[in-house]
Order: structure tokens, then sequence, then C-alpha cells
């Protein structure tokens, strides 16, 4: 089965039924991610979740279907997440299919979230045609889109917003779908609203959850970091350590960042930054008052494979933070000195 972001609300509660095997892929890595988390609340038993990367995965294809035949510690249900780069776990999908086939005995749910993939992979090619599969392709989100999802989530959570307080939002949150849903649930907390017992939000409520606004968010970082300015580094990690962000959200914001470059990349071709209109320039999310930034990273990137190496830096750093939560902020000092470090010196 191969749904993309414009059907996967209507039809993946079915697929997660009916589906052992999900490979969600496309340039928004975003709403491929969120989408994967909405799956597993809808498996029917979702259980424990076993996190592997796409690089393990390469080195050893047959731990996959291992795993994934593997009871938990305590006999519990469970599901195999997989956060790959591009095909990197082709050969275990290919080895876990064919198990399957063989007789290997029935297998856990495994998501499969593959960074730079599409659906035109050997990884997507595989699985589109089985019943047993799902291949989810994330296509580039607009800020319509995006604001339409942020009004559904709002109304999920019991949170009435109106169309400019959504836009708002989905701009605030660089457009990424993730981002805005943990908005909502600050939003809903303030405003002690439900699904059962809704609450209508204004702009004031909306300043008082603080946060996510364009200029107290993750931007100043982010600009820095990639712009390969290390002298405004510390002081920003300072600031992030101070308004108590998330290491995790905070990477998100440079993951989205590498997306967005990659995309800009994509579209220009041959052409130069300052070829775009106005028109790609909205497609592309690139909000007048980030040109500027967007400009100079994209120059310090663009070229060769660096936006490749650079989100692959990224995916192995979200590991290391999710596996080792206590010296998280740590990690993520250093592996964003060590990006900037990198695009300073190319800025040179």
């Amino acid at each position: 089965m191969k749904l993309s972001n414009r059907d996967f609300a209507a039809k993946g509660r079915s697929a997660a039924q009916g589906c052992g095997i999900f490979f969600f892929c496309g340039q928004d890595e975003a709403g491929a991610s969120a989408a994967a988390n909405d799956l597993v609340t809808w498996l029917p038993e979702p259980g424990e979740r076993v996190e592997m990367s796409g690089a393990e995965l390469r080195s050893d294809p047959a731990r996959l279907g291992d795993e994934a035949r593997t009871n938990s510690l305590f006999g519990d249900q469970r599901h195999i997440w997989v956060r790959a780069n591009g095909d990197e776990a082709h050969e275990a999908l290919k080895v876990l299919v064919e198990t399957s086939e063989a007789g290997g005995g029935e297998a856990c749910p495994v998501i499969v979230v593959a960074t730079s993939a599409t659906d035109k992979s050997r990884s997507a090619k595989l699985l589109e045609k089985r019943k047993d599969a799902l291949v989810a392709m994330f296509y580039p989100p607009d800020l319509q889109s995006v604001t339409r999802s942020v009004r559904g989530l709002a109304d999920g959570a019991g949170v009435r917003l109106g169309g400019d307080l959504a836009e708002r939002i989905a701009r605030a949150a660089n457009l990424d779908v993730r981002l805005a849903k943990s908005e909502i649930e600050k939003l809903a907390l303030y405003l002690d609203a439900t699904a059962q017992s809704p609450q209508s939000a204004t702009a004031e409520d909306l300043d008082a959850i603080g946060a996510a606004s364009e200029d107290d968010g993750f931007t100043p970082l982010v600009n820095a970091v990639m712009g390969g300015q290390a002298a405004k580094v510390g002081t920003e990690l300072a600031r992030m350590k101070q308004l108590g962000l998330n290491p995790v959200g905070v990477l998100l914001a440079f993951e989205r960042r590498a997306a967005q470059l990659a995309r800009i990349a994509a579209a220009l071709g041959p052409r130069s930054f300052g070829d775009l209109d106005r028109g790609e320039e909205a497609r592309l999310g690139i909000f007048f008052k980030e040109k500027r930034d967007i400009g100079q990273q994209l120059a310090l990137w663009r070229h060769g494979d660096k936006l490749g190496r650079l989100t692959q830096r990224l995916v192995t750093l979200h590991r290391e933070l999710l596996t080792n939560s206590q010296a998280a902020e740590l990690l993520l000092a250093q592996g964003l000195a060590d990006i900037a470090r990198v695009a300073g010196a190319r800025a040179r």
C-alpha cells in the first residue's frame, strides 16, 4: 500500500490495523516522523518501543528480523522503530520479508523513518505493492496545509483556534507539525481544555505560554551554528539552558533547517538563491525576516555532499540524545559547536 501526506490522515488508521511494515519517507522529514508517531498510537497493541538505526541494520541485515521475532523481556507486545538515512534499511527489510514468506514466524510491527529517501527508493519499491506493508511519502509542507493541521490538532485537544492563530502557530513552528503539536498541547494545558470541555484561545493566551515565538525560540541558535558564527554559539547555548529548552526539541529545529536547505537546493538546481520569486519562497518556507540568514547558510552548505553529511551528523546526534538523555545538553552543545566550526571554516 502506498499513501501520501494528503491521504495519510484518512487511511493511515486502517493501514495500522492491517499492515506490519511501515516505511515513512519524503522531503518533509518532520511530517513523516509526526505521522509515524501517530501510527504507533493506532496500532492494535503497540507495546514496548525498540529503537534501531539504519547504520546498525546496514552492517547486520538479519538483525531486524531477529529483533522483530523476539519476545520482550516481560513477554509484552513491542514494535521496532528504525531511524534510517536513505536506503540503509533496504537489505534488512528484504531479509525480513523473505524470512516471513519462508515461514519464519510472526513479527512485531516495524516502523522505518527514512531521512532523504523517497517513494522511488529501493526500500519503497520493495514494499509498496505488498498488502502487509505501507509506504508513506511526505512532500514538503506549505503554510496552508500546516495551518489546517494545526486547526485539526487544536480541535482534537479541545482548543478552539481561529485561522489567524493557527497560521501564527504554523509559522512559529517553521511549518513543523511536531513543534506545532507541542504548542497546542501547552495551550490546552494552559487553558485547561479537553475534547470534552473545549476552550477558546486568544492571542494573549498564545503569548502567555511563551516559548515558540520565532524571536524567542530556536532561530538565533540555528542561525549562529549553521552560519558558522562560532562566537555567538556559546551565548545562544547559555540562553537555551536558561529558557529550559528541550535538547531534542532544539535539535529538531536544526533538522528542519537542514531539510529546508536541501529542498531549496533541489528547487534551485543550477540557479542562484536570488533567482527565487516570491511564490517559490513561500512554498519553500522562506520568510522575509530569515531570508538573508537562509541565503548565507545555503551558500555554505549547498555544494557537493555537504548537506547529506550534515543531515547524517544530525541524525546520529539525535540518536545520541535519545540514548543518553542525562548527558543530552552536553552532547548537543558539543555537536553544535562542531557543526559551527565546520561552517565557520567554509565561511572564511
